[in-house]
């Protein structure tokens, strides 16, 4: 039961009033259905953290945090830097958020995150690998869900990448065999890409995107879509039960393709002053 304008509505009355606004090509927070909320993008908020960045979609904010220590390569990886997504929904973010270890919502955020990183080929790995089959750095990437009011998928991509983005870790060099950490001295993270997502709520044959929570009580289905490039697409995830035509199929990913070049753009702008070789 949720409450639209003060009056309590079940699902399927909520289902069919959100239905016939977006038919009028209306929602309830003004936006039309292929309108995203606004994206707000802050960096190096955290003094401890190697890269961190905060992102806000509407009223949902998200905070991810960047720390790189030294390791060993995966058996399978020997010449690949590692790279571990964590998530968490706090509680004080929302009442359907229950403290605990993270739950499926959690380990699907980390995957999507993940995903979208590491299927576009984002981080260049490899150049972050010190001692072949021996040292390689690590790159942890923690995602924080500070407050929810739908779609944490796209700003936790964002918040991740502009932190990894604007990231200084620390320096090393090789000497002898030996890695050795190079005092006072910084680098950035290889960045070569710069993905994004762009989470679809599907109201029977209808899109919307970057739905709140309310919408996302009574969507049919959701999809996201992570796009590498404007042309090209890194994952594609369908997070809830639900049947997905494949007669929208194309227009989903027309819709999310646009959608991902504003926000890749608006990524770009909060960023750009920072970084030096991405291209």
């Amino acid at each position: 039961m949720y409450r639209v304008g003060g009056k309590p509505y079940p699902t399927k009355i909520l289902h069919d009033k959100l239905y016939e606004l977006i038919l009028h090509e209306k929602r309830l927070d003004g936006r039309s259905p292929y309108e995203s909320r606004p994206v707000n993008i802050h960096t190096n908020l955290i003094d401890k953290a190697d890269g961190s960045a905060q992102v806000s979609m509407g009223g949902t904010k998200i905070i991810a945090g960047i720390k790189v220590d030294i390791g060993s390569p995966y058996p399978d990886t020997p010449n690949q830097a590692n790279m571990t997504v964590n998530a968490e929904l706090l509680p004080l973010a929302s009442r359907t958020f229950e403290p605990g270890p993270p739950d499926e919502r959690a380990i699907e955020l980390a995957r999507v995150v993940d995903r979208c990183i590491r299927e576009s080929k984002a981080i260049d790995l490899e150049k972050l690998v010190y001692i072949p089959g021996q040292k390689v750095a690590v790159i942890y990437i923690d995602i924080y869900v500070l407050d929810y009011d739908g779609n944490y998928f796209d700003p936790s991509v964002i918040a991740a990448v502009a932190a990894l983005a604007t990231a200084k870790i620390k320096k090393y060099e090789v000497i002898d065999g030996i890695l050795k950490l190079v005092e006072g001295e910084y680098t950035k993270i290889p960045i070569r890409r710069l993905p994004v997502s762009v989470n679809l709520g599907l109201f029977m044959d209808k899109i919307i995107v970057d739905p709140t929570a309310i919408e996302e009580s009574a969507l049919d289905t959701s999809l996201i879509i992570g796009w590498s490039t404007e042309d090209e697409i890194a994952a594609i995830q369908k997070n809830t039960p639900g049947r997905l035509p494949f007669s929208i199929v194309e227009e989903a990913v027309r819709v999310s393709r646009e959608v991902s070049i504003k926000y890749r753009k608006r990524l770009i702008e909060s960023i750009a002053w920072q970084l030096e070789d991405t291209p």
